[in-house]
């Protein structure tokens, strides 16, 4: 140590952080949910994954659901993967 005191970090500061962190989680879990859905799925009906998916923008919605229709080729396709939905 030089001698320098080091200021403590600001509330404001520390809330932030833990708000930004909070954040990052929630987005990871929610896309780890999705792809998981979209590759990895038992049911191409899964209610969670269906509604994630139609709320995406149209670029990974379009490539979930052609994931879902490669591996469920005979089933209806989900809510939001059919023409005219959304």
């Amino acid at each position: 140590m030089t001698g320098q005191v080091q200021r403590p970090q600001s509330r404001l500061a520390l809330a932030l952080m833990v708000a930004f962190g909070i954040l990052i989680a929630g987005f990871g879990t929610i896309g780890w949910r999705w792809y998981s859905y979209v590759t990895a799925g038992a049911s191409p009906y899964d209610e969670v994954g269906i509604e994630v998916n139609r709320r995406l923008p149209e670029s990974l919605r379009s490539w979930g659901c052609e994931r879902i229709k490669d591996r469920f080729p005979r089933s209806v396709p989900p809510y939001g993967c059919q023409p005219g939905q959304i």
